[in-house]
């Protein structure tokens, strides 16, 4: 048994190492200017990851591709950078302004431009962590990328395999396939990725798009295409950081125009001096829970509120999500569209507006307009994006030659996490976060409780969190080490730490907001990273998520409104 506990010990150690090294180099790589993946300066990076093996890029390791964590990957990256030799990372230097069409990753909210053939732009606007984020995915799908050379390539002049030409000439016919086609082209890629048909068959339409079909073939050959080129030509991949994003990088410049906005609209609407709840959510949860019934009256009379929910949360609901929104907008919600650049949208709500008496949550009645709650919703943060908009946020508002202290009564952070006990929907109510790499701790004490969420069939548990650099860096040996060591840790995410270091400078050594300042802290399950299958790159929660979400935000409303 000692012996067991000593191996699982020293991997969770080594994976800690490889972490750190990784981040330590990414920052050495960030402070140069540029680098080269697959070169020596690259190597680092390659070799932690390949030590690391994260759960979410599951058969990194093996010769065989990587599927499930292939399309991870190229969900969170803009379309097309397969097939680019140079990718620059930038601040927002103004493309916004220029003829290039800003292209979204349908998983992440960035601007990405395609500059030309070779040269994909991705502007930075959320901090490190989503440099951290890219330069990890990257590493993942160039590493992937050699491994499609080194089984299509047969001697160092640069002969490929009869596999590689006939994949070459169906990509680059660009004509339309047949089902026939498509099945022979699949075949041919099977061989070149080390995998069966059947999983490739498994996955080939999740890659596609209304414009491009047979996106699976493209990815796979760009990637090949682009290695094979680094293998016999030397002609290497390179990532750049702006000089611009270099110099501007942590010193909070799309956080402080994003709170200094919001606190202007405040002013203006005179919310700025009432009791303010700040919740951090989803763009809907929260309205909805307020306005749902009431605009959906029809809909609603022979459903659960529950049921309701998830329909709403259906891809096709759009007009029925365009009458909750009207019905809030007349009763005051005002919604403040990011131009920052943060990506992070916010909802206000003056509880003076809203018609107390038909609310889905039980309300303090007789109350002074000034002493009504507005509630401000803002959308999820990134990783260390959560301390710079909490931070700026939490600052007076210079006006009129004076400062306005915010009247902050409460933070309520609410979001998706990885559980460690437990499965996908379950519910975390964290009493402290923990900050992955070093002993930094942050214990607080929520106002959530178990027993106010130990309803309707979903576990709830209770327990120190941690705040992880990024989850694709997360394997078993260190989550199993955090979980069934002395620290308890029941589960994982990327911001409580962050906005909990804001609250406490904030509240206990700025003086910016009350030191008795309420905090909320809930989490759901979006997967199980120690369970096989039950990670990230397994695929999204569905309805799942409705149920819980839900619980927990009547839940925070409940003891903002009372």
């Amino acid at each position: 048994m000692g012996n067991k506990t000593e191996h699982q010990q020293t991997r969770a150690q080594e994976s800690s190492n490889a972490i750190e090294r990784m981040y330590i180099t990414m920052r050495h790589l960030f402070n140069r200017g540029f680098y080269k993946p697959m070169g020596v300066s690259g190597e680092t990076l390659r070799e932690a990851l390949l030590l690391l093996r994260p759960e979410i890029y599951g058969s990194i390791g093996e010769e065989k591709a990587e599927l499930e964590g292939l399309l991870y990957v190229i969900d969170r990256l803009p379309i097309g950078i397969e097939a680019c030799r140079f990718i620059n990372l930038t601040s927002d230097e103004g493309y916004g302004d220029s003829h290039f069409k800003a292209i979204i990753p349908e998983k992440r909210r960035r601007n990405c431009y395609r500059i030309d053939t070779e040269q994909m732009n991705i502007e930075i606007t959320r901090g490190r962590s989503d440099i951290y984020d890219i330069l990890t995915h990257l590493t993942f799908l160039f590493v992937e990328s050699h491994k499609i050379s080194n089984r299509v390539l047969i001697d160092d002049e640069g002969t490929t395999t009869r596999d590689w030409s006939k994949l070459e000439e169906v990509v680059l016919s660009k004509k339309k396939l047949s089902q026939n086609e498509r099945e022979i082209a699949i075949t041919h890629v099977a061989y070149i990725l080390g995998r069966t048909f059947k999983e490739i068959v498994a996955v080939y339409h999740q890659f596609a798009t209304a414009s491009q079909p047979e996106r699976f073939l493209h990815i796979v050959y760009w990637l090949g295409k682009l290695a094979l080129d680094e293998q016999v030509n030397d002609n290497k991949r390179t990532i750049t950081f702006s000089p611009v994003l270099r110099e501007r990088i942590g010193h909070h410049i799309h956080g402080e125009i994003w709170a200094e906005n919001i606190k202007a609209i405040l002013f203006k609407n005179k919310l700025l001096e009432r009791p303010l709840h700040i919740i951090s959510a989803n763009m809907h949860s929260v309205m909805n829970t307020l306005f749902a019934s009431r605009a959906l009256k029809h809909e609603s009379s022979h459903k659960d509120v529950f049921q309701l929910y998830e329909m709403l949360s259906q891809n096709n609901s759009e007009s029925l999500r365009n009458k909750v929104v009207k019905l809030a907008e007349q009763q005051g919600m005002i919604y403040i569209k990011d131009t920052s650049g943060t990506n992070i949208g916010v909802q206000l709500f003056d509880t003076d507006k809203i018609a107390v008496s038909k609310l889905g949550v039980s309300f303090k009645e007789g109350q002074e307009t000034s002493e009504k709650p507005v509630l401000l919703v803002m959308d999820y943060a990134f990783g260390e994006q959560a301390y710079e908009t909490m931070d700026e946020l939490l600052k007076p508002y210079h006006v009129e030659n004076k400062n306005i202290h915010l009247n902050v009564k409460s933070i309520s952070i609410m979001g998706k996490a990885g559980i460690l006990q437990g499965g996908k929907g379950d519910i975390m109510i964290p009493s402290a976060h923990i900050f992955e790499g070093t002993a930094d701790n942050y214990p607080f004490t929520n106002e959530l409780k178990k027993e106010d969420l130990d309803k309707l069939d979903i576990d709830v548990y209770e327990g120190p969190m941690i705040t992880v650099l990024g989850t694709s860096l997360q394997n078993k040996d260190i989550l199993k080490f955090f979980h069934t060591s002395t620290w308890g840790v029941i589960g994982l995410e990327m911001e409580g730490a962050h906005y909990q270091k804001a609250i406490q400078a904030a509240s206990k050594v700025r003086g910016n907001i009350g030191a008795d300042v309420k905090v909320r802290y809930a989490y759901y399950a979006s997967d199980n990273p120690l369970e096989t299958g039950a990670t990230l790159a397994s695929g999204g929660l569905g309805t799942t998520g409705v149920r819980p979400t839900y619980v927990i935000t009547q839940n925070i409303l409940e003891q903002i409104l009372n």
